[in-house]
């Protein structure tokens, strides 16, 4: 996941897949969340607002899209602690 919070713009971006080319849609989660979607699935996340709270925007879209809550927590943490940065998060699927 590449994540990277934009201090000027008061956002989170969440890149979910790696490059995709264009998000066919984009689907309005939540008041504060967005999430592009290429071929049905979701590839780019837009946490607005973080300032105001990231757990009501994170769980609709986890409830929506049944995503890995544990990594979104550590991408939104991450990009926060370096604001205007990008992080990068290798996240593995659980062990054996």
């Amino acid at each position: 996941m590449r994540a990277e919070y934009d201090s000027k713009a008061n956002a989170i971006s969440i890149a979910l897949v790696p490059e995709v080319e264009h998000a066919e849609r984009a689907d309005q989660v939540h008041e504060r969340a967005v999430v592009a979607l290429h071929d049905g699935y979701p590839v780019d996340l837009q946490v607005l607002y973080p300032d105001l709270g990231v757990e009501e925007p994170i769980a609709a879209v986890v409830g929506r899209y049944d995503l890995d809550r544990g990594a979104l927590d550590a991408s939104v943490r991450s990009a926060l602690a370096v604001p205007d940065r990008v992080v990068v998060l290798d996240v593995l699927p659980p062990a054996a």
